[in-house]
């Protein structure tokens, strides 16, 4: 295979043809260093190698790569004026990038814009190209100038948006195997490539840097005035969230985060060296764009903690009010304009909502076209397709609703974001047409404003993991208060089929509500008006491992924490009075083997008994063990206090950080 007039040559010209021998047209020497990085397993490590025409003596980098069953060899012409490289190409290349290197990492983290500004001044430098861009890809595929420097009288393009179309995924396909890619001339001939027509397999010239582009890619880069271009990828690593260990290789998915792009108004040649420099430039410059998604993903791990740690105390509040009433709150939870809690038919609104016509509206339109989901999650009403989205105007936009109970709901709105894209062209020229032969890039690049409306700010994924933990916790809660004031009904139905007729049916009264505290699914314990513990049902036993017997006749603060008893005298104070308080909390000793776990935390209602004559002769205590929910707040609140300490530690000296679980 060869591609006619590639080698220049002055006086004897030789006859060169299919199944000529390569080594003919070169000088002895130059041909033996080919001869001998042919039969080399990495052949392209040896790039670039000097050699020179037997007839002219003129200098050539020769760069080699291999393709199935073959060798590709690009001769590349050396500028008279510099002087060429020898086998120690990778260690000049090196030196060529070395300052801009040093840059880069000098640089101090958490800023992907300041990195990008540092590298397409490094690279304008290093090239000399007129323009210099970092290109970064969305997560729909589109594209955005997101640094750019340029010389003077050039249009700007940076915060210009370019549509997905304009780079295809076979091209990204390309990028992701060749890391650089230079068009000298959009506007030079091409020259006309001669295979052997007895070779069974057709040459992909792919990895060759001489190839020609594509013709469609030739007139886009005209109509965009750049004549010369070099491209070089941006590839990102990234772990599987789904392995455990994703820090080694094996687990890396490679990813192409961007590109560096330059372009440049005539033509423009940049030799192997240099661009080799560049190479090594750009993948210095991936392995820092990495370090800073990293950052940002520890960020996000510390918001989620963050979240979890307030779901913990939303867990603790004694009804779903809790959640709209004090601090954190629902909006504390995610960031939003307003919440809104509908429970038992009543709203409970924070910040900025809608009215109640339009809340019972949403929660029809809900009803009937998503009754099968448990929410519904979108920054856009309008485009969800409510019908009253127009009628919320700027103020509601977006909307979270978590469905708790078949009546009850969690609402978190967004109001309107002034969003503007600004777009490179039109996606459509009007009058452009394409003639059905061939493809056709866009031909304008006119900036144009799109203004989103009726949209919010998008929903995250880890908020939406943290509103469905509080959908979960609250779903729970309700299903065990249902289990509760059933078991509440039971009992005063099981009462009021008790008729009370003189001592014996009040003595069978008294028996059947000394077996129900006894046989309670809550602890449940009672004292005398000197504080004796009269009462100590079975719950309360089994959770501070201390029987009924011992219990009984002990005066109740022994059985407190020292810490708890100013709180549990006061109480039994004020109960004694008739003055019965509600949710307080403290910590009961434990005994026995119990005593290894430490004291039980309880949420207790104190309740007055009171005689025939409404004296009042002791106090009940209906209490909620609370230990198990406490124990994984403060465990939360204590991770969440050491990641900050570390995370925000100036000291250069922290070593990397990783975590395992228990």
């Amino acid at each position: 295979t060869m591609v006619s007039h590639a080698v220049p040559s002055v006086g004897d010209h030789p006859l060169l043809g299919i199944g000529s021998d390569i080594r003919t047209i070169f000088t002895a020497p130059s041909a033996a260093a080919l001869q001998k990085a042919m039969g080399f397993g990495e052949v392209s490590l040896l790039n670039p190698i000097l050699v020179h025409c037997k007839t002219s003596g003129k200098p050539f980098y020769s760069i080699i790569h291999r393709v199935t069953g073959s060798l590709i060899i690009d001769f590349e012409p050396v500028n008279p004026h510099e002087v060429p490289m020898t086998a120690a190409g990778a260690l000049q290349s090196y030196k060529l990038a070395a300052k801009a290197i040093t840059r880069l990492q000098a640089l101090p983290s958490g800023s992907v814009k300041r990195l990008c500004d540092t590298m397409v001044q490094e690279v304008f430098e290093l090239t000399g190209y007129d323009r210099v861009m970092v290109y970064k890809f969305h997560d729909d595929d589109h594209g955005e100038v997101f640094s750019e420097i340029t010389k003077p009288a050039l249009e700007p393009y940076v915060g210009l948006h370019y549509p997905a179309t304009d780079i295809p995924q076979a091209a990204r396909f390309l990028f992701m195997k060749n890391k650089v890619r230079m068009i000298c001339d959009c506007l030079a001939n091409h020259v006309k490539v001669v295979q052997d027509d007895n070779l069974t397999f057709d040459l992909t010239l792919c990895g060759s840097t001489l190839r020609a582009p594509h013709s469609c890619h030739l007139q886009y880069m005209e109509n965009m005035n750049s004549i010369a271009s070099l491209v070089m990828s941006v590839v990102v690593n990234e772990g599987d969230e789904d392995v455990p260990d994703s820090s080694s290789g094996p687990n890396k998915r490679e990813r192409l985060w961007g590109l560096v792009v330059c372009h440049n108004t005539s033509p423009r040649f940049v030799p192997f060296p240099l661009r080799y420099a560049c190479e090594f430039l750009a993948q210095v410059f991936a392995v820092h764009v990495t370090k800073e998604l990293e950052w940002e993903n520890q960020l996000l791990e510390k918001s989620i903690l963050r979240t979890q740690t307030l779901l913990c105390d939303l867990l603790l509040r004694s009804t779903p009010l809790g959640i709209v009433s004090g601090s954190p709150n629902l909006m504390d939870l995610v960031r939003c304009d307003g919440a809104v809690l509908l429970h038992k038919n009543t709203k409970y609104r924070l910040g900025l909502t809608p009215t109640d016509f339009q809340i019972r509206d949403i929660v029809s339109w809900l009803d009937e076209y998503h009754r099968d989901s448990t929410g519904l999650s979108t920054d856009s009403l309008y485009d969800a397709g409510f019908p009253g989205a127009l009628a919320l105007g700027n103020a509601v936009c977006g909307m979270t609703a978590a469905r708790v109970t078949d009546k009850d709901w969690l609402f978190w709105f967004r109001s309107h974001t002034a969003g503007e894209v600004r777009w490179s062209g039109a996606k459509h020229e009007p009058g452009e047409k394409d003639d059905g032969r061939k493809m056709h890039p866009r031909s304008s690049f006119k900036a144009f404003l799109e203004v989103v409306k009726t949209r919010s700010l998008p929903w995250r994924d880890y908020e939406m993991d943290a509103i469905h933990s509080l959908q979960l916790i609250l779903r729970n809660a309700s299903r065990e208060n249902d289990e509760k004031d059933s078991e509440g009904r039971e009992i005063q139905a099981r009462l009021n089929e008790l008729q009370i007729d003189g001592v014996k049916e009040i003595e069978a009264v008294t028996s059947e509500m000394v077996r129900l505290i006894e046989t309670a699914s809550v602890p449940i314990f009672a004292v005398d008006l000197d504080g004796l513990v009269n009462g100590w049902n079975t719950k309360i036993a089994d959770l501070t491992g201390l029987g009924v017997d011992e219990a009984i006749g002990s005066h109740f603060l022994a059985l407190v924490e020292d810490s708890s008893a100013d709180t549990v005298s006061k109480m039994l104070e004020l109960a004694l009075q008739g003055k019965e308080e509600q949710n307080v909390q403290f910590e009961t000793k434990t005994h026995g083997q119990r005593s290894e776990s430490g004291p039980i935390i309880l949420i207790v209602n104190a309740c007055a008994s009171r005689d025939v004559q409404e004296n009042v002769v002791g106090v009940c205590f209906i209490a909620h063990d609370i230990t198990t929910q406490k124990s994984m707040m403060d465990k939360f609140t204590r991770i969440e206090g050491d990641y900050r300490s570390i995370i925000q530690n100036p000291n250069p000296l922290i070593p990397p950080i990783f975590g395992t679980d228990e």
